[in-house]
């Protein structure tokens, strides 16, 4: 298992680009999901605390 937390950038999008179309649409679909629920969580929390 490779661990791409302490590679720069440009590996890291090396490392994404090797596994199968599926496998890589797979790892899109869920830092898309991981990034949508942080902004809302995010949005929520500043606008609850506003109220």
């Amino acid at each position: 298992m490779v661990t791409i937390e302490d590679k720069p950038g440009f590996e890291k999008l090396h490392l994404i680009n090797q596994p199968d179309e599926e496998h890589r649409s797979m790892i899109f679909k869920l830092a898309d999901q991981m990034l949508t629920t942080k902004k809302f969580k995010d949005f929520f929390n500043k606008n609850v605390a506003a109220l």
